[in-house]
Parts: structure tokens; C-alpha cells; sequence
């Protein structure tokens, strides 16, 4: 444990912003730097949106986990952006979880590359639940995550469980995001879930667009961005649960959910969950 902690202190960038902590910062947490802020300050420049779409990512989320635990799944692999501080207490994704199952409680297991998010997960939640697991792991690397040994024997391979693909971000190369899917679905059981959900620049208007990949290369080189017709195409085969591939605020809103409630396009995210037979 000491040794993995010093290795992901050496990791540690703050000069550089990252998508997960870009995330946190928005949501108002504090596992962020001046850079991530900074960048923030820099797209609201351009339009005034980033912390608004951030709260519909957020809300998303908890949707999509307080959905799948209604049907009873009660164990679920979030892989990446799953841990932003900005969440009220009690109101994490695995608080999530257990609020909305009545007959089991869950086993959640948060996979995270970013040093910061993963030093204040492992503080602040793994101490205090023996539900959840905080455990190191890029997307980029699909195989080494789902042979992890926490992920191994902390969840039951014989019951459905939900996978939640939040940092597609991270996948520039279309044929390993195939991989990528693919492989979630060879090993998880029968009857599981796997939510996906993609950046895109599909409602920006034309004449920002140039600007807008000027300063994604320079603030997040290397961000994959999607149009609706590739999302389409990576989840060709998967059956998506109603109501199929969305702007995020679209997912199954309810009354609590308002982050761009009146224009769904401002959160910048497509959002879809799909059965796994």
C-alpha cells in the first residue's frame, strides 16, 4: 500500500488539467488544481456552461445507478470520473446504490488513474465502508483492470453486475474502444449492464467549432471527441435500454434532475446503457 501510494504521488501533475479532475473542479469539489480551474475559466469564456454541464454528467450518473439498482443489480464497476468530491455527503454514487436497494446492499468498485482522486477516495471512503473499493486502473488498459485482484474477488462473477464506462474520453483509437467493449462483454456475467458515456462537439455551432479544437488541444491533448453517428457505431450489437442513446439530461429525468432540463445539448455528453445478455 505505501509503495503504491509513493508511486502515484510521483505521477501527481498539477501543472497539467485532467478530464476527471476538470470534472471535480465544476462540480464545485476539491480534488482539483489551478490548472483544471483554469481550463474551466477558459471554456466559460467561450460559453458560459461548463459547471451547468457537469451537473447533468453528475446527475446522469446517479440516474443511471439508481435505475440499475430498481432492477436489482447490486454490483457495479465504475471506471473513471466515478469519485468527484463535489457530491454532497451521502450522495455518492454507492450511496446511490444502497439507497435504492431494498433486498441486498451493493459492492462497488471505483477504477481511477488520476493520483488525486484516487488518494482522496481512498481517504475519505474506503475507511469508512467495507462496501466499496477504490482501485487503481486505466481503460487504456482494459485486460490488467478486469484481472485486478480486488475487482477478482470482491465481486461475485456469478451475478449481473453494472459497468459504468465514464472516461471514453481516454479512447482516441475506435478499434480498441471495440476491443474494449467487447471484452467487458466476454466476462461479466449474464443479465449485466454497461453504461457508456462520450464527450461530443455535435451542438456546437459551426463557426466556434475551429476555436474550440484549438483550445482542447492545448488545455486536454489527446481527448477524444465523438460525433453521435460514432457513438452509434461503437455500440452496434448492444441492446440499449430505453431510452437509447441521449443527451445525458434525457436519461430517464425526474423531478430532481434540472442541469440543462431546457437545453438538453448543453451538457456536451451522449449517455446510453445497454443489457448485456
Amino acid at each position: 500500500m505505501r509503495q503504491r501510494a509513493i508511486r502515484n504521488l510521483a505521477k501527481l501533475e498539477m501543472t497539467q488539467a485532467r478530464a476527471t479532475r476538470i470534472l471535480d473542479a465544476a462540480a464545485g469539489g476539491k480534488n482539483n488544481f489551478v490548472a483544471d480551474r483554469a481550463v474551466i475559466n477558459r471554456y466559460d469564456q467561450a460559453a458560459p456552461i461548463t459547471t451547468t454541464a457537469a451537473r447533468a454528467v453528475l446527475e446522469y450518473l446517479r440516474r443511471v445507478v439508481r435505475h440499475l439498482a430498481g432492477q436489482g443489480v447490486d454490483q457495479f464497476v465504475i471506471v473513471g470520473s466515478g469519485v468527484p468530491s463535489g457530491l454532497p455527503p451521502g450522495r455518492q454514487l454507492h450511496d446511490v446504490a444502497r439507497d435504492a436497494l431494498s433486498a441486498s446492499v451493493p459492492r462497488v468498485v471505483y477504477v481511477e488513474n488520476d493520483p488525486m482522486v484516487l488518494a482522496g477516495a481512498r481517504a475519505t471512503i474506503e475507511p469508512v465502508t467495507d462496501l466499496v473499493r477504490v482501485v487503481e486502473g486505466d481503460v487504456r488498459e482494459i485486460d490488467e483492470i478486469l484481472d485486478d485482484r480486488v475487482l477478482q474477488t470482491f465481486l461475485d462473477w456469478d451475478r449481473p453486475m453494472a459497468v459504468l464506462l465514464l472516461s471514453t474520453h481516454s479512447l482516441n483509437d475506435d478499434e480498441y474502444f471495440h476491443y474494449v467493449i467487447k471484452r467487458i462483454r466476454q466476462v461479466v456475467p449474464e443479465r449485466s449492464y454497461l453504461s457508456v458515456m462520450q464527450t461530443t462537439f455535435d451542438a456546437i455551432p459551426a463557426e466556434l467549432l475551429p476555436a474550440i479544437h484549438d483550445l482542447l488541444a492545448m488545455t486536454l491533448p489527446g481527448h477524444a471527441i465523438r460525433t453521435r453517428e460514432e457513438v452509434e457505431a461503437l455500440l452496434e450489437g448492444l441492446v440499449l435500454v430505453e431510452p437509447g442513446l441521449v443527451w445525458v439530461p434525457e436519461w430517464r429525468p425526474d423531478d430532481h434532475d434540472i442541469a440543462c432540463a431546457d437545453q438538453p445539448s448543453a451538457s456536451g455528453n451522449y449517455g446510453a446503457v445497454a443489457r448485456i445478455p
